[in-house]
């Protein structure tokens, strides 16, 4: 895991953060399927049966979904970065790096 700040990977796109957009969708579909689940409770008004799996079905889809894209936009921001080009192996440290240990 990069222990880096987010800035200094050089990953920041002209047009903005590219993982702000799954991010918010995720937010939006995990709060609109929590919504959509807490309304659909057949103890306080009962109704038909299908409705009821219907709308649970479709909300607990959106809150997978929403989950998902969340998860994938963290991973995109907090995982792992391979070097995008080969000499930035060999630039020197910058001060306040952590020093690399011998193997």
């Amino acid at each position: 895991m990069d222990t880096g700040p987010y800035e200094d990977r050089g990953s920041a796109a002209p047009g903005g953060d590219p993982s702000a957009a799954p991010a918010a969708a995720g937010l939006f579909l995990l709060a609109t399927g929590g919504l959509l689940l807490n309304t659909t409770r057949p103890w306080h008004k009962p109704g038909h049966p299908a409705l009821l799996g219907l709308t649970w079905t479709v909300a607990l889809a959106m809150l997978l979904w929403g989950a998902t894209l969340l998860t994938r936009s963290i991973r995109t921001v907090h995982g792992p970065t391979a070097p995008q080009d080969p000499a930035a192996l060999d630039e020197p440290p910058r001060p306040g790096d952590v020093p690399t240990r011998p193997a």
